[in-house]
């Protein structure tokens, strides 16, 4: 009825410290792929929204991250003035912008 210690201690198991070596370009393999799937296009593309947000200028469409459409009047350092409607500005942070639509005239120094 009861295993013996004997039997116990005789039944194989997984080799001593071969199976690290074993996992080791599995797991680098692993790592390369989720780099080239998921970092490097997601570096990519915050990379665009970088130089899309440098680029806009005075008379530039733009659509905020909460879903306003204006067009751009004032450019400063960190902030946007855009004007949603007639008469209605509001100051944006530049990072909102989340898409420029049609781009503007070039300002005049």
């Amino acid at each position: 009825m009861f295993i013996s210690s004997a039997y116990a201690q005789a039944a194989g198991g997984a080799p001593a410290g071969g199976g690290l070596l074993e996992m080791l370009p599995m797991l680098a393999l692993i790592i390369l792929i989720f780099y080239f799937l998921v970092i490097r296009p997601q570096q990519k593309r915050m990379k665009q929204h970088r130089e899309l947000i440098a680029s806009i200028r005075r008379g530039d469409q733009v659509i905020t991250s909460g879903g306003l459409i204006g067009k751009v009047t004032k450019v400063a350092d960190d902030e946007i003035q855009v004007e949603l409607a007639d008469g209605v500005r509001v100051r944006v942070v530049r990072g909102t912008i989340a898409e420029v639509r049609g781009k503007g005239e070039p300002v005049d120094s």
